[in-house]
């Protein structure tokens, strides 16, 4: 277990918050598979969309709902042969869920029990060791995010799922996420660095400093595992770089207490 220490209610430090997919933990061969899944299944296996296909709906920035995404992708195909799409959205988050969380009440038959861990439980101690304060803002459902922070003998921190907030890059969720941490460890923040792997991620902060400028921002962009192949990954970094980020990792262990962020900070 992590063991975290209270700070003085007037000390001023800077407060990491992470998203969970492609951050924390490699959704490859789960969401994503449930979501090419959904779509080859109502779409009678006339169409799979491939992992390119997935990333360039994400790009559009509006996307990191992957039931939404999914509905998305079956509607598209459906328009191209000049018909609209019958599936009701229930329809479409059931079959999903039925891949990803499997049939049984632990979910050890679903894609989710698969998912390989990116960080690792000596990543966040080493944060909390040093005085920085850390949390989670994902799109996840609670329960799918409670379930790798349980692997990660993660139970005490604080955590803003699907249930909690707008979806992004509405920011709400990753404000709420900022003022719970800093309630819980009695702490006045001043910088906010937000961990994601999308670009919606990073619109989320871009819309923070919109929205509440009393926090200076840097939006950490790292690469999802899917992403293979030298000339891919440049792409993706690019894109995460023209949509807000202030800085792209190859991924979150290189995101170490030992970097500057005030000079990184745009």
């Amino acid at each position: 277990m992590i063991e975290r220490t209270v700070a003085n209610l007037d000390s001023s430090k800077n407060i990491f918050v992470f998203d969970i997919d492609g951050v924390i933990r490699d959704v490859s061969g789960s969401y994503r598979r449930a979501l090419a899944d959904t779509v080859e299944h109502f779409t009678l296996s006339a169409y799979r969309p491939t992992s390119e296909e997935i990333d360039d709906l994400k790009s559009e920035g509006i996307w990191n709902n992957d039931w939404e995404a999914s509905q998305e992708l079956i509607k598209r195909y459906f328009h191209r042969l000049d018909q609209e799409s019958q599936i009701s959205y229930e329809s479409i988050v059931a079959f999903f869920q039925s891949r990803y969380r499997g049939s049984k009440s632990d979910w050890q038959d679903g894609y989710i029990a698969s998912e390989p861990l990116i960080a690792n439980q000596e990543y966040f101690q080493g944060l909390t060791d040093v005085g920085i304060s850390w949390g989670f803002f994902s799109g996840a459902t609670k329960a799918s995010a409670t379930f790798v922070l349980n692997r990660l003998q993660i139970s005490d921190s604080v955590l803003i799922a699907m249930e909690d907030a707008d979806g992004k890059p509405d920011p709400t969720g990753l404000l709420m996420a900022v003022k719970q941490i800093e309630t819980l460890e009695q702490i006045s923040a001043d910088l906010v660095v937000y961990v994601g792997d999308t670009v919606a991620d990073m619109l989320t902060v871009l819309k923070a400093r919109e929205y509440d400028s009393s926090y200076r921002y840097l939006a950490v962009g790292v690469i999802p595992p899917h992403v293979q192949g030298e000339n891919f990954r440049d792409r993706y970094k690019s894109l995460l770089m023209e949509s807000g980020a202030d800085l792209v990792l190859n991924n979150l262990l290189e995101l170490t207490p030992q970097l500057n962020y005030s000079q990184i900070q745009k």
